[in-house]
């Protein structure tokens, strides 16, 4: 469902964002390997000890809350017509938020809640594609992608409940895939703006629009072009420190 997705570049990527995606892999490789080391993955940590996988519960059972950073995750299952294991549902709540945007539907001042994206997980416990949904799914906030979009780096699960390396995982995530959340939420925006002879309000409670749209990721994929990416700006820059090096010894 990448249909009308600007997925970025790259070469787009400001020298700030590139940095932080790639310190991200590097935090995503270190949970994968400290859970590899004991035979454990991130999808059987969110579920250890919590009893049967019924789809639809929330696991863990309260979800995970981070009262610091008002950041709030779960995993769970229903997507029949995907491949899917399952898929985690990440958002911010009102701590988080920025005081001047209030939502044009669902929960309102302090209760006030935004959903970021979902990750898909697979059978081994591997991310396979990032989606955004429509606001009746999640019983959101609705708010404009701009604001969501501003608040994305606030995430960030802090502690050890229910895995230290799930939540390290799921905070490395938003930051190495931020381009890809942010390319989701202006396409969610603008798809439900076209939706013809319907209101936003309509638009945002239609049972019919669920997924808004997905992207696939491969982590290593990324970490590929965002290292080939660093590489030529380095290698742009030489001239430039050649030329600076030679003028500072004349």
């Amino acid at each position: 469902m990448t249909e009308g997705i600007r997925i970025p570049e790259p070469r787009t990527l400001s020298g700030g964002q590139l940095r932080s995606s790639l310190a991200a892999v590097d935090e995503i490789r270190e949970c994968y390997r400290v859970l590899k080391k004991g035979g454990l993955n991130i999808v059987g940590e969110v579920l250890r000890d919590q009893g049967p996988f019924y789809e639809m519960d929330h696991y863990p059972k309260d979800d995970v809350y981070d009262r610091e950073t008002a950041s709030q995750y779960y995993y769970h299952a229903h997507r029949e017509e995907h491949s899917e294991h399952g898929h985690f549902h990440l958002f911010l709540r009102n701590g988080a938020l920025p005081d001047s945007v209030e939502p044009v539907c669902g929960p309102t001042g302090e209760n006030r809640v935004a959903h970021l994206v979902a990750i898909s997980m697979d059978a081994w416990g591997y991310p396979t594609d990032v989606f955004a949904v429509n606001r009746w799914v999640t019983d959101e906030s609705w708010l404009p992608a701009e604001a969501v979009i501003a608040a994305l780096d606030q995430f960030a699960m802090d502690h050890a409940h229910p895995s230290w390396p799930v939540n390290r995982w799921l905070t490395a995530m938003v930051r190495c895939f931020r381009p890809q959340i942010a390319a989701l939420l202006n396409h969610r925006d603008a798809l439900v703006a076209d939706r013809p002879g319907q209101s936003l309000e309509q638009v945002l409670e239609d049972r019919t629009l669920e997924i808004t749209g997905s992207i696939a990721i491969d982590v290593e994929s990324w970490a590929a072009r965002l290292k080939e990416e660093q590489s030529r700006r380095s290698g742009n820059d030489q001239p430039f420190l050649r030329a600076l090096s030679a003028s500072a010894t004349r």
